[in-house]
C-alpha cells in the first residue's frame, strides 16, 4: 500500500496521483479518498496559477459571468460555491457583485489544506467576509433550503457515477437556484470525450436532473473554459417550490442530522447529534467522519 508521503513525493515528481489510486484500486472511479488526497496534495496550485496574467484576466472574466447570471436569476441573499478549492472563482464573485450587495458568501471543500488555502487568499483579496467549512458534496453540512443560489465550479466533476446522490444534496440545500459549471462532455471534441471518460468525469448532467423531475432553464456551453481540453458547460435548475421563511439564524448545519450547530469554545457541537466538530486552524470540520462522540460536551465546557 502507498502510504500518503510517498504520494507526495509521487506528485512532486509529476505523477498523475486519481489515476495512479484508481489503477491501485482496480477501478475507474474516484472515491472521495482518492479526490480527497489528489486535491489536498495539489493544494495551493491554483492560487499559484493566478501568477500568470492571462489565466488571472480569465478567471476574472469567468467569475465575472458567474456574477452576472446569478444576479439575472434574483438578488441573492446568499450565496453558495459547493467545492470551493481554494477560492479563486469565489473571490472574482464576491468582489465583482454591486459594492452595496448585503449577500452573505458561504464555500465549503472536502480537503482541509484547500480550504485553508482558500481562506488565507480571501483574507487577502476580498473585503467582505465569507465563510468557509470542509464538508463533502455526498453530506453538504449546510441547512435545508439555506441558500438562495448555490453553484459549483467543476466541483462534481471529478464524481462520475456519483452524480445523482450530489445533485440531491444541492438541491436540499439551496432555496431558489442551482448553477452547475461542470464538464460538457455532450458539447466536447471527440479527444476532450476520451480524456473526461478517462478521467472519470460527471456526464448527461441535463438528463439525469431531468430524470429527477427538476425544471431546467438553461443548459449551454459557457463562453469561458479554463482549459479547452475541459470545456465547461452551464446548467441552470430552479427550485419551483420555494420555501416562506428568506432567511436562517443557523445557516452551517450537522452533516449527519442538517440540524443547527452550536460553537462551543474551539469546536461545533451538535445537539441532534450530540456530537462535536473540531475547528482546525479557524476551519470548521463539517464532515460527518470528522464527529466525535461526546453528549457531555456542554456541560463539561460549561464547568471548565
Amino acid at each position: 500500500m502507498v502510504t500518503p508521503r510517498q504520494l507526495k513525493e509521487l506528485y512532486d515528481q509529476g505523477e498523475n496521483i486519481s489515476s495512479l489510486l484508481r489503477k491501485e484500486s482496480l477501478s475507474n472511479k474516484n472515491t472521495e479518498e482518492i479526490i480527497e488526497i489528489s486535491y489536498d496534495l495539489q493544494s495551493g496550485s491554483y492560487i499559484s496559477s493566478l501568477d500568470d496574467k492571462e489565466m488571472a484576466f480569465l478567471k476574472r472574466k469567468y467569475a465575472a459571468e458567474v456574477t452576472r447570471i446569478i444576479l439575472s436569476l434574483c438578488p441573492p441573499s446568499s450565496v453558495l460555491e459547493a467545492g470551493v478549492g481554494e477560492a479563486t472563482t469565489l473571490a472574482e464573485v464576491v468582489n465583482s457583485f454591486p459594492l452595496e450587495n448585503l449577500t452573505d458568501f458561504y464555500g465549503f471543500d472536502l480537503c482541509w489544506s484547500r480550504v485553508a488555502h482558500a481562506q488565507a487568499f480571501l483574507e487577502k483579496n476580498v473585503a467582505k467576509h465569507v465563510t468557509l467549512c470542509t464538508g463533502s458534496l455526498f453530506q453538504i453540512p449546510f441547512s435545508n433550503d439555506s441558500i438562495d443560489v448555490v453553484y459549483t465550479s467543476h466541483s462534481i466533476e471529478p464524481n462520475g457515477g456519483s452524480e445523482i446522490p450530489i445533485l440531491k444534496e444541492l438541491y436540499r440545500v439551496a432555496r431558489k437556484f442551482i448553477i452547475l459549471l461542470e464538464p460538457g462532455y455532450e458539447f466536447a471534441s471527440n479527444e476532450s470525450k476520451k480524456r473526461m471518460i478517462q478521467h472519470g468525469y460527471c456526464r448527461d448532467l441535463k438528463l439525469t436532473i431531468e430524470s429527477l423531475g427538476w425544471k431546467v432553464l438553461k443548459h449551454d456551453l459557457f463562453p469561458y473554459s479554463i482549459n479547452p481540453l475541459n470545456p465547461t458547460a452551464i446548467t441552470i435548475i430552479q427550485k419551483e417550490t420555494i420555501p416562506m421563511h428568506s432567511s436562517y439564524e443557523h445557516v452551517l448545519a450537522c452533516p449527519k442530522f442538517k440540524t443547527p450547530l452550536t460553537k462551543i469554545g474551539d469546536a461545533l457541537f451538535s445537539p441532534e447529534g450530540l456530537c462535536v466538530y473540531p475547528i482546525l486552524g479557524g476551519v470548521p470540520c463539517l464532515r460527518a467522519e470528522n464527529s466525535v462522540i461526546a453528549s457531555h460536551f456542554p456541560k463539561i465546557m460549561m464547568d471548565r
